[in-house]
Protein backbone atom coordinates (compact mmCIF):
# COMPACT_ATOMS: atom_id res chain seq x y z
CA UNK A 1 0.00 0.00 0.00
CA UNK A 2 1.57 3.14 -1.12
CA UNK A 3 1.29 6.99 0.86
CA UNK A 4 -1.69 7.41 -1.06
CA UNK A 5 -4.04 4.09 -0.24
CA UNK A 6 -2.68 4.72 3.36
CA UNK A 7 -4.12 8.06 3.37
CA UNK A 8 -7.14 7.64 1.67
CA UNK A 9 -7.76 4.28 3.97
CA UNK A 10 -7.77 7.23 7.32
CA UNK A 11 -10.74 8.40 5.37
CA UNK A 12 -14.52 6.89 5.91
CA UNK A 13 -16.56 8.30 3.64
CA UNK A 14 -18.91 5.97 3.81
CA UNK A 15 -19.60 6.76 7.26
CA UNK A 16 -21.36 10.31 7.49
CA UNK A 17 -25.26 9.33 8.63
CA UNK A 18 -22.65 7.76 11.65
CA UNK A 19 -20.97 10.61 12.29
CA UNK A 20 -23.88 12.90 11.86
CA UNK A 21 -25.49 10.71 14.59
CA UNK A 22 -22.57 10.54 17.11
CA UNK A 23 -21.99 14.17 17.02
CA UNK A 24 -25.86 15.46 17.58
CA UNK A 25 -26.22 12.66 19.69
CA UNK A 26 -23.49 12.90 22.02
CA UNK A 27 -24.42 16.92 22.12
CA UNK A 28 -27.79 16.29 23.08
CA UNK A 29 -26.86 14.15 26.12
CA UNK A 30 -24.62 16.44 26.88
CA UNK A 31 -27.44 19.19 26.93
CA UNK A 32 -29.49 16.71 29.10
CA UNK A 33 -26.32 16.51 31.63
CA UNK A 34 -26.34 20.20 32.06
CA UNK A 35 -30.16 20.32 32.60
CA UNK A 36 -30.44 18.21 34.94
CA UNK A 37 -27.45 19.75 36.95
CA UNK A 38 -28.85 23.05 36.55
CA UNK A 39 -32.44 21.79 38.01
CA UNK A 40 -30.50 19.73 40.63
CA UNK A 41 -26.85 20.53 41.80
CA UNK A 42 -27.35 23.57 43.74
CA UNK A 43 -29.53 22.03 45.99
CA UNK A 44 -27.58 18.89 46.91
CA UNK A 45 -24.34 20.47 46.31
CA UNK A 46 -24.57 23.95 46.36
CA UNK A 47 -23.50 26.19 49.03
CA UNK A 48 -26.39 25.41 50.79
CA UNK A 49 -26.57 21.72 49.40
CA UNK A 50 -26.40 18.57 51.03
CA UNK A 51 -23.31 17.69 50.76
CA UNK A 52 -21.87 21.55 50.01
CA UNK A 53 -18.83 22.17 47.23
CA UNK A 54 -16.97 24.48 49.35
CA UNK A 55 -17.02 22.08 52.17
CA UNK A 56 -15.83 19.31 50.14
CA UNK A 57 -12.92 21.91 48.46
CA UNK A 58 -11.99 23.16 51.66
CA UNK A 59 -11.45 19.50 53.37
CA UNK A 60 -10.55 17.34 50.63
CA UNK A 61 -9.53 19.05 47.37
CA UNK A 62 -10.23 17.89 44.30
CA UNK A 63 -7.86 14.99 44.96
CA UNK A 64 -5.92 15.98 41.36
CA UNK A 65 -9.06 16.23 39.34
CA UNK A 66 -9.19 18.74 36.98
CA UNK A 67 -12.11 20.88 37.89
CA UNK A 68 -12.79 25.04 37.00
CA UNK A 69 -14.09 25.02 41.03
CA UNK A 70 -10.50 24.33 42.16
CA UNK A 71 -10.01 27.71 43.16
CA UNK A 72 -13.99 28.99 44.00
CA UNK A 73 -17.09 27.75 44.25
CA UNK A 74 -20.74 29.64 44.08
CA UNK A 75 -23.88 28.47 43.29
CA UNK A 76 -23.75 31.49 40.25
CA UNK A 77 -20.97 29.81 38.94
CA UNK A 78 -22.04 26.59 38.68
CA UNK A 79 -25.10 28.19 36.59
CA UNK A 80 -23.36 30.08 34.57
CA UNK A 81 -21.15 26.55 33.55
CA UNK A 82 -24.42 25.13 32.66
CA UNK A 83 -25.96 27.78 30.49
CA UNK A 84 -22.65 27.62 28.56
CA UNK A 85 -22.50 23.94 28.20
CA UNK A 86 -26.38 23.97 27.20
CA UNK A 87 -25.85 26.66 24.66
CA UNK A 88 -22.72 24.96 23.32
CA UNK A 89 -24.65 21.68 22.91
CA UNK A 90 -27.66 23.03 21.17
CA UNK A 91 -25.24 24.65 18.95
CA UNK A 92 -23.74 21.28 18.54
CA UNK A 93 -27.37 19.26 17.82
CA UNK A 94 -28.22 21.91 15.66
CA UNK A 95 -25.17 20.99 13.70
CA UNK A 96 -23.75 24.54 13.11
CA UNK A 97 -20.50 24.22 14.74
CA UNK A 98 -20.05 21.51 12.29
CA UNK A 99 -20.08 23.33 9.20
CA UNK A 100 -17.34 25.05 9.33
CA UNK A 101 -13.59 24.16 9.85
CA UNK A 102 -12.76 20.94 11.60
CA UNK A 103 -11.00 22.48 15.00
CA UNK A 104 -14.74 24.26 15.51
CA UNK A 105 -16.65 21.00 16.33
CA UNK A 106 -13.15 19.94 18.22
CA UNK A 107 -13.45 22.97 20.96
CA UNK A 108 -16.83 22.77 21.26
CA UNK A 109 -16.61 19.26 22.04
CA UNK A 110 -13.54 19.36 24.25
CA UNK A 111 -15.43 22.13 25.95
CA UNK A 112 -18.60 20.44 26.80
CA UNK A 113 -16.08 17.57 28.48
CA UNK A 114 -13.94 20.18 30.29
CA UNK A 115 -17.12 21.94 31.74
CA UNK A 116 -19.06 18.45 32.65
CA UNK A 117 -15.91 17.22 34.08
CA UNK A 118 -15.44 20.53 35.95
CA UNK A 119 -19.17 19.59 37.59
CA UNK A 120 -18.13 15.79 37.90
CA UNK A 121 -15.28 15.66 39.92
CA UNK A 122 -16.77 17.95 42.68
CA UNK A 123 -20.00 15.89 42.46
CA UNK A 124 -19.07 13.57 44.85
CA UNK A 125 -21.70 10.57 45.64
CA UNK A 126 -24.35 12.51 43.62
CA UNK A 127 -22.12 12.10 40.66
CA UNK A 128 -20.57 8.64 41.09
CA UNK A 129 -22.17 6.71 38.81
CA UNK A 130 -20.85 5.21 35.31
CA UNK A 131 -22.61 6.48 32.71
CA UNK A 132 -21.25 10.35 33.64
CA UNK A 133 -17.60 9.43 32.74
CA UNK A 134 -18.60 7.48 29.89
CA UNK A 135 -20.20 10.76 28.69
CA UNK A 136 -17.13 12.57 29.55
CA UNK A 137 -14.95 10.13 27.04
CA UNK A 138 -17.85 9.84 24.66
CA UNK A 139 -16.97 13.90 24.21
CA UNK A 140 -13.52 13.72 24.21
CA UNK A 141 -13.51 11.06 21.41
CA UNK A 142 -16.18 12.47 19.07
CA UNK A 143 -14.75 15.73 18.98
CA UNK A 144 -12.52 14.71 16.73
CA UNK A 145 -14.53 13.47 14.09
CA UNK A 146 -14.24 16.35 12.20
CA UNK A 147 -16.79 18.98 10.41
CA UNK A 148 -18.52 18.81 7.38
CA UNK A 149 -15.46 20.20 5.45
CA UNK A 150 -13.31 16.87 6.03
CA UNK A 151 -14.54 12.92 5.46
CA UNK A 152 -15.15 10.90 8.72
CA UNK A 153 -11.31 9.61 9.81
CA UNK A 154 -11.76 5.75 10.13
CA UNK A 155 -9.67 5.46 13.07
CA UNK A 156 -11.60 8.05 15.30
CA UNK A 157 -14.88 5.92 14.06
CA UNK A 158 -12.94 2.77 15.00
CA UNK A 159 -12.18 3.91 18.59
CA UNK A 160 -15.57 5.20 18.76
CA UNK A 161 -16.84 1.25 18.05
CA UNK A 162 -14.07 0.18 20.81
CA UNK A 163 -15.67 1.87 23.58
CA UNK A 164 -18.94 0.80 22.55
CA UNK A 165 -16.89 -2.55 22.70
CA UNK A 166 -15.80 -2.04 26.14
CA UNK A 167 -19.12 -1.27 27.88
CA UNK A 168 -20.92 -4.10 26.66
CA UNK A 169 -18.17 -6.80 26.90
CA UNK A 170 -17.08 -5.21 30.19
CA UNK A 171 -20.80 -5.42 31.57
CA UNK A 172 -21.10 -8.81 29.96
CA UNK A 173 -18.09 -9.62 31.66
CA UNK A 174 -19.22 -8.23 35.06
CA UNK A 175 -22.42 -10.40 35.03
CA UNK A 176 -20.72 -14.09 34.10
CA UNK A 177 -17.90 -13.13 36.84
CA UNK A 178 -20.91 -11.75 39.62
CA UNK A 179 -24.21 -13.15 40.77
CA UNK A 180 -24.98 -17.13 40.14
CA UNK A 181 -28.46 -15.49 38.76
CA UNK A 182 -26.84 -14.18 35.64
CA UNK A 183 -25.64 -17.90 34.95
CA UNK A 184 -28.55 -20.14 35.79
CA UNK A 185 -30.58 -17.69 34.09
CA UNK A 186 -32.49 -16.25 36.78
CA UNK A 187 -31.67 -12.82 37.07
CA UNK A 188 -34.47 -11.46 34.79
CA UNK A 189 -36.85 -13.36 37.46
CA UNK A 190 -36.03 -9.75 39.76
CA UNK A 191 -34.61 -7.41 37.74
CA UNK A 192 -37.52 -4.98 36.59
CA UNK A 193 -39.03 -5.12 40.38
CA UNK A 194 -35.76 -4.54 42.22
CA UNK A 195 -33.91 -2.11 39.52
CA UNK A 196 -33.32 1.55 40.77
CA UNK A 197 -35.97 3.33 38.96
CA UNK A 198 -39.06 1.48 37.87
CA UNK A 199 -40.55 2.91 34.28
CA UNK A 200 -44.18 2.58 32.92
CA UNK A 201 -43.44 -0.94 31.25
CA UNK A 202 -41.54 -2.27 34.21
CA UNK A 203 -44.20 -4.04 35.60
CA UNK A 204 -46.02 -5.63 32.15
CA UNK A 205 -42.16 -6.49 31.76
CA UNK A 206 -41.79 -8.65 35.14
CA UNK A 207 -45.17 -10.28 34.91
CA UNK A 208 -44.12 -12.03 31.53
CA UNK A 209 -43.78 -15.85 31.87
CA UNK A 210 -40.34 -16.99 32.97
CA UNK A 211 -39.52 -19.26 30.20
CA UNK A 212 -39.04 -15.62 28.54
CA UNK A 213 -37.38 -13.99 31.78
CA UNK A 214 -34.58 -16.87 30.87
CA UNK A 215 -34.31 -16.55 27.55
CA UNK A 216 -34.13 -12.56 28.31
CA UNK A 217 -30.68 -13.53 29.66
CA UNK A 218 -29.56 -15.11 27.22
CA UNK A 219 -30.01 -12.52 24.66
CA UNK A 220 -28.24 -10.52 27.27
CA UNK A 221 -25.16 -12.51 27.05
CA UNK A 222 -24.95 -12.79 23.45
CA UNK A 223 -25.19 -9.24 23.00
CA UNK A 224 -22.81 -8.67 25.80
CA UNK A 225 -20.37 -11.54 25.26
CA UNK A 226 -20.44 -12.53 21.36
CA UNK A 227 -22.10 -9.65 19.27
CA UNK A 228 -19.59 -6.45 20.41
CA UNK A 229 -17.05 -8.56 18.38
CA UNK A 230 -18.61 -8.14 14.88
CA UNK A 231 -18.40 -4.66 15.62
CA UNK A 232 -14.99 -4.45 14.02
CA UNK A 233 -16.12 -7.03 11.09
CA UNK A 234 -16.22 -5.91 7.59
CA UNK A 235 -19.94 -4.80 6.17
CA UNK A 236 -22.76 -5.32 6.86
CA UNK A 237 -21.34 -7.69 10.08
CA UNK A 238 -20.94 -4.91 11.56
CA UNK A 239 -23.46 -2.97 10.95
CA UNK A 240 -25.77 -6.07 11.90
CA UNK A 241 -23.73 -6.08 15.33
CA UNK A 242 -24.61 -2.54 15.93
CA UNK A 243 -28.55 -3.42 15.29
CA UNK A 244 -28.59 -5.72 17.56
CA UNK A 245 -26.67 -4.01 20.20
CA UNK A 246 -29.39 -0.71 19.38
CA UNK A 247 -32.09 -3.30 19.70
CA UNK A 248 -31.30 -4.93 23.17
CA UNK A 249 -30.78 -0.91 24.70
CA UNK A 250 -34.27 0.15 22.92
CA UNK A 251 -35.53 -2.78 25.32
CA UNK A 252 -33.79 -1.34 28.28
CA UNK A 253 -35.09 1.47 27.73
CA UNK A 254 -38.84 0.13 27.76
CA UNK A 255 -38.47 -1.18 31.05
CA UNK A 256 -36.72 1.04 32.83
CA UNK A 257 -34.60 4.67 33.72
CA UNK A 258 -31.37 4.15 33.40
CA UNK A 259 -30.39 8.07 32.97
CA UNK A 260 -28.36 8.07 29.81
CA UNK A 261 -26.89 4.81 29.77
CA UNK A 262 -28.88 3.42 27.20
CA UNK A 263 -29.10 6.13 25.08
CA UNK A 264 -25.72 6.62 24.84
CA UNK A 265 -24.86 3.22 24.19
CA UNK A 266 -27.70 3.42 21.10
CA UNK A 267 -26.20 6.75 20.29
CA UNK A 268 -22.30 5.37 19.98
CA UNK A 269 -23.38 1.90 18.40
CA UNK A 270 -23.68 3.97 14.99
CA UNK A 271 -20.45 3.85 14.68
CA UNK A 272 -20.62 0.66 13.02
CA UNK A 273 -23.27 1.36 10.69
CA UNK A 274 -22.09 2.18 7.30
CA UNK A 275 -24.27 4.43 4.89
CA UNK A 276 -25.55 2.07 2.82
CA UNK A 277 -27.10 -0.12 5.98
CA UNK A 278 -28.68 2.68 7.29
CA UNK A 279 -30.35 3.20 4.05
CA UNK A 280 -31.23 0.11 3.47
CA UNK A 281 -33.35 0.09 7.18
CA UNK A 282 -34.60 3.40 6.50
CA UNK A 283 -34.64 4.06 2.32
CA UNK A 284 -35.32 8.50 3.48
CA UNK A 285 -32.04 8.52 4.32
CA UNK A 286 -29.65 9.70 1.44
CA UNK A 287 -26.66 7.52 0.43
CA UNK A 288 -24.93 10.92 -0.50
CA UNK A 289 -24.69 13.59 2.20
CA UNK A 290 -23.02 16.56 1.03
CA UNK A 291 -24.35 16.31 -3.32
CA UNK A 292 -22.85 19.62 -3.75
CA UNK A 293 -19.28 17.95 -3.17
CA UNK A 294 -17.21 16.35 -6.13
CA UNK A 295 -15.51 13.47 -5.91
CA UNK A 296 -12.76 13.97 -3.96
CA UNK A 297 -12.69 17.64 -3.28
CA UNK A 298 -12.93 16.41 0.48
CA UNK A 299 -9.35 16.68 1.12
CA UNK A 300 -8.41 16.23 4.63
CA UNK A 301 -5.45 18.96 5.71
CA UNK A 302 -2.80 17.62 6.87
CA UNK A 303 -2.68 19.45 9.98
CA UNK A 304 -6.22 17.57 10.61
CA UNK A 305 -4.49 14.45 9.97
CA UNK A 306 -2.15 15.17 12.48
CA UNK A 307 -4.24 15.97 14.84
CA UNK A 308 -6.99 12.46 14.73
CA UNK A 309 -3.85 10.48 14.68
CA UNK A 310 -2.10 12.17 18.06
CA UNK A 311 -5.37 11.07 19.32
CA UNK A 312 -5.52 7.78 18.08
CA UNK A 313 -2.40 6.74 19.52
CA UNK A 314 -3.28 8.36 22.77
CA UNK A 315 -6.97 6.63 23.23
CA UNK A 316 -4.56 3.40 22.17
CA UNK A 317 -2.26 3.82 24.63
CA UNK A 318 -4.35 4.09 27.33
CA UNK A 319 -6.38 1.59 26.38
CA UNK A 320 -4.05 -0.98 28.25
CA UNK A 321 -5.35 -0.35 31.51
CA UNK A 322 -8.60 -1.45 30.38
CA UNK A 323 -7.77 -4.55 28.15
CA UNK A 324 -5.94 -5.51 31.16
CA UNK A 325 -8.95 -4.95 33.51
CA UNK A 326 -10.88 -6.92 30.95
CA UNK A 327 -9.36 -9.91 31.43
CA UNK A 328 -8.39 -9.84 35.56
CA UNK A 329 -10.29 -11.88 37.44
CA UNK A 330 -10.74 -9.03 39.50
CA UNK A 331 -12.49 -6.91 37.32
CA UNK A 332 -13.06 -3.28 38.21
CA UNK A 333 -16.58 -1.76 37.16
CA UNK A 334 -16.77 1.74 36.06
CA UNK A 335 -13.53 2.77 36.68
CA UNK A 336 -11.10 5.15 35.26
CA UNK A 337 -7.31 4.60 35.01
CA UNK A 338 -6.33 8.54 34.60
CA UNK A 339 -7.88 11.81 36.20
CA UNK A 340 -9.08 13.01 32.65
CA UNK A 341 -11.82 9.68 32.81
CA UNK A 342 -10.64 8.68 29.18
CA UNK A 343 -10.25 5.22 28.25
CA UNK A 344 -12.31 3.65 30.94
CA UNK A 345 -13.91 0.12 32.47
CA UNK A 346 -17.46 0.32 32.41
CA UNK A 347 -19.97 -2.73 33.85
CA UNK A 348 -23.55 -3.16 35.81
CA UNK A 349 -25.17 -5.31 37.39
CA UNK A 350 -22.89 -7.59 38.17
CA UNK A 351 -25.33 -8.46 41.04
CA UNK A 352 -28.74 -8.49 40.88
CA UNK A 353 -31.11 -7.84 44.32
CA UNK A 354 -33.67 -10.24 44.79
CA UNK A 355 -36.04 -7.82 47.06
CA UNK A 356 -36.70 -4.48 46.57
CA UNK A 357 -36.75 -2.56 50.13
CA UNK A 358 -37.40 1.33 49.90
CA UNK A 359 -37.17 3.77 52.01
CA UNK A 360 -39.81 6.22 52.72
CA UNK A 361 -40.01 9.52 54.29
CA UNK A 362 -42.85 11.08 56.53
CA UNK A 363 -43.43 14.65 58.59
CA UNK A 364 -46.08 15.17 61.06
CA UNK A 365 -46.99 18.52 63.00
CA UNK A 366 -47.79 16.83 66.49
CA UNK A 367 -46.50 17.46 69.09
CA UNK A 368 -45.44 13.99 70.24
CA UNK A 369 -44.03 11.99 67.47
CA UNK A 370 -45.89 8.54 68.35
CA UNK A 371 -47.48 5.90 65.73
CA UNK A 372 -50.76 7.91 66.99
CA UNK A 373 -49.40 10.89 65.22
CA UNK A 374 -50.88 12.14 61.66
CA UNK A 375 -47.59 10.98 59.88
CA UNK A 376 -47.55 12.32 56.11
CA UNK A 377 -45.40 10.60 53.28
CA UNK A 378 -43.08 12.73 51.35
CA UNK A 379 -43.53 11.59 47.63
CA UNK A 380 -40.68 11.22 45.17
CA UNK A 381 -40.42 11.97 40.94
CA UNK A 382 -39.21 8.71 39.86
CA UNK A 383 -38.82 6.42 42.86
CA UNK A 384 -41.42 3.93 44.21
CA UNK A 385 -43.65 5.29 46.80
CA UNK A 386 -47.53 5.70 46.31
CA UNK A 387 -48.67 2.16 45.53
CA UNK A 388 -51.16 3.49 42.68
CA UNK A 389 -49.12 5.58 40.90
CA UNK A 390 -47.39 4.24 37.41
CA UNK A 391 -44.11 4.58 37.22
CA UNK A 392 -42.88 7.57 34.73
CA UNK A 393 -40.25 7.79 31.93
CA UNK A 394 -37.50 9.65 33.02
CA UNK A 395 -34.54 8.36 31.14
CA UNK A 396 -32.50 10.07 29.78
CA UNK A 397 -33.16 13.01 32.39
CA UNK A 398 -31.07 11.84 35.81
CA UNK A 399 -33.07 12.08 39.31
CA UNK A 400 -29.97 12.28 41.27
CA UNK A 401 -32.19 11.97 44.91
CA UNK A 402 -33.84 9.37 43.77
CA UNK A 403 -31.07 7.20 42.54
CA UNK A 404 -28.94 7.55 46.20
CA UNK A 405 -32.51 7.00 47.85
CA UNK A 406 -32.25 3.51 46.48
CA UNK A 407 -28.61 2.78 47.34
CA UNK A 408 -29.41 3.35 50.88
CA UNK A 409 -31.00 0.21 52.23
CA UNK A 410 -28.33 -1.74 50.03
CA UNK A 411 -25.79 0.31 52.08
CA UNK A 412 -26.76 2.11 55.42
CA UNK A 413 -29.35 4.78 56.14
CA UNK A 414 -27.14 6.57 58.18
CA UNK A 415 -25.20 8.50 55.32
CA UNK A 416 -24.70 12.07 56.25
CA UNK A 417 -26.35 12.96 52.88
CA UNK A 418 -29.83 11.84 53.96
CA UNK A 419 -29.76 13.38 57.65
CA UNK A 420 -29.02 16.43 55.70
CA UNK A 421 -31.89 15.74 53.58
CA UNK A 422 -34.30 14.82 56.32
CA UNK A 423 -32.59 18.44 58.15
CA UNK A 424 -33.46 20.31 55.08
CA UNK A 425 -37.45 18.95 55.18
CA UNK A 426 -37.31 20.23 58.57
CA UNK A 427 -36.61 23.42 57.64
CA UNK A 428 -38.85 23.67 54.31
CA UNK A 429 -35.95 24.11 52.19
CA UNK A 430 -37.51 25.12 48.80
CA UNK A 431 -34.59 24.35 47.27
CA UNK A 432 -34.79 20.85 48.50
CA UNK A 433 -38.57 20.74 48.18
CA UNK A 434 -38.61 21.29 44.50
CA UNK A 435 -36.21 18.16 44.31
CA UNK A 436 -39.36 16.20 45.49
CA UNK A 437 -43.51 15.39 43.26
CA UNK A 438 -45.18 16.47 46.27
CA UNK A 439 -44.82 17.80 49.77
CA UNK A 440 -47.53 17.15 52.17
CA UNK A 441 -47.12 20.34 54.18
CA UNK A 442 -47.69 22.67 51.43
CA UNK A 443 -44.21 24.30 51.83
CA UNK A 444 -43.89 24.61 55.55
CA UNK A 445 -41.66 22.71 58.17
CA UNK A 446 -42.96 20.03 59.93
CA UNK A 447 -42.36 19.53 63.23
CA UNK A 448 -41.07 15.76 63.15
CA UNK A 449 -39.40 13.51 60.54
CA UNK A 450 -38.96 9.75 60.36
CA UNK A 451 -37.82 7.21 57.42
CA UNK A 452 -39.45 3.92 57.97
CA UNK A 453 -38.34 0.77 55.42
CA UNK A 454 -41.05 -0.67 53.37
CA UNK A 455 -40.70 -4.20 51.47
CA UNK A 456 -42.22 -3.48 47.67
CA UNK A 457 -43.05 -5.61 44.80
CA UNK A 458 -45.26 -5.68 41.94
CA UNK A 459 -49.11 -6.53 42.48
CA UNK A 460 -49.85 -10.00 40.45
CA UNK A 461 -52.70 -9.12 37.33
CA UNK A 462 -54.98 -10.67 39.68
CA UNK A 463 -54.23 -8.52 43.12
CA UNK A 464 -54.42 -5.30 40.67
CA UNK A 465 -57.79 -6.08 39.70
CA UNK A 466 -58.89 -6.42 42.95
CA UNK A 467 -57.51 -3.72 44.28
CA UNK A 468 -56.15 -1.19 41.11
CA UNK A 469 -52.57 -1.46 43.28
CA UNK A 470 -49.65 -1.35 41.35
CA UNK A 471 -47.37 -2.31 43.94
CA UNK A 472 -47.45 -4.48 47.37
CA UNK A 473 -45.65 -2.87 50.26
CA UNK A 474 -45.37 -4.11 53.37
CA UNK A 475 -43.65 -1.83 56.11
CA UNK A 476 -40.79 -3.79 57.64
CA UNK A 477 -38.80 -1.59 60.58
CA UNK A 478 -38.61 2.59 61.46
CA UNK A 479 -34.71 3.25 60.20
CA UNK A 480 -34.71 6.32 61.41
CA UNK A 481 -36.50 7.66 64.67
CA UNK A 482 -38.79 10.62 64.86
CA UNK A 483 -36.02 13.79 64.66
CA UNK A 484 -36.71 17.90 64.61
CA UNK A 485 -34.62 20.63 64.80
CA UNK A 486 -33.14 20.10 68.38
CA UNK A 487 -32.23 16.38 68.12
CA UNK A 488 -31.15 15.91 64.42
CA UNK A 489 -27.76 14.77 63.77
CA UNK A 490 -27.93 16.84 60.31
CA UNK A 491 -26.02 20.04 59.68
CA UNK A 492 -28.90 22.10 60.58
CA UNK A 493 -28.64 21.59 63.99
Amino acid sequence: MDCVDWLSWLDAPDYEFARQVLQRGVAALYFVAFLSSLNQFPALLGERGLLPVPDYLEGFGTRGRPTLFRWRYSDRLLRAVCAIGLAVSALLVAGLPQLGPPWLPLIAFLSLWLLYMSIVNVGQTFYGFGWEMLLLEAGFTVAFLGSDQTEPPRTIMILVAWLVFRLEFGAGMIKIRGGREWRDLTALYYHHETQPMPGPLSRQAHLLPRPFHRLEVLGNHFAQLVVPFFLFAPQPLASAAAGIVIFTQLWLVATGNFAWLNWIAIVLAFSAVSDQAAHAVLPFLPLDWHPEVTPGSRVTPLWWLVITLAATLLLVVLSYWPVRNLFSKRQLMNASFNRWQLVNTYGAFGTVTKQRIEIVVEGTLDEIPDDSADWREYSFKGKPGDVRRVPRQWAPYHLRLDWLMWFLPLRTVHEEWFYAFLSRLLEADRQVLRLLRHDPFDGGPPRWVRARSYLYRFATRAEFRETGDRWVRTPLYESIPPLSLRRSPGRAV
